[in-house]
């Protein structure tokens, strides 16, 4: 069984007639990052950002749509976007956030009660600093 990444890793590979070797060549990642992305059956955590913009670059795709498929075959769920380019309920616009979001989701409800005391604190805090100029 394939993740969202293989598959569009594949697609594109296929398409194109690119090896592993090009894609990281053009994206200036290492060939084995390329491969284990490829042939990974789950992600088991986000690829670093720095990774997904050259995974991006070397296969030619918007680097939404390659840390889309990542959150999916690390089995996170991030809000999509409407044909007409509008957010779906739920989506902020801003990844980090909707992925953020998406992962909170997944936790138990006393795990999402810690996570909301720890905002509520860091939030209070930011409230307590004095304004930048």
């Amino acid at each position: 069984m394939t993740n969202a990444l293989q598959e569009l890793i594949r697609e594109r590979l296929d398409r194109e007639g690119w090896s592993y070797g090009d894609v990281a060549r053009r994206g200036g990642v290492p060939r084995s990052t390329v491969h284990h992305l490829a042939t990974a059956e789950r992600v088991v955590r986000m690829p670093q950002a720095t990774t997904l913009e050259g995974l991006s670059k070397g296969l030619g795709l918007p680097l939404d749509t390659v840390r889309r498929a990542a959150a999916e075959a690390c089995g996170i769920h991030v809000y999509g976007t409407a044909e007409n380019g509008a957010a779906d309920t739920g989506a902020t616009g801003d990844p980090e956030v909707d992925l953020l979001i998406a992962s909170v989701q997944r936790l138990s409800s006393d795990d999402r009660r810690h996570v909301a005391a720890l905002v509520e604190s860091l939030l209070g805090r930011s409230a307590k600093r004095p304004p930048e100029n």
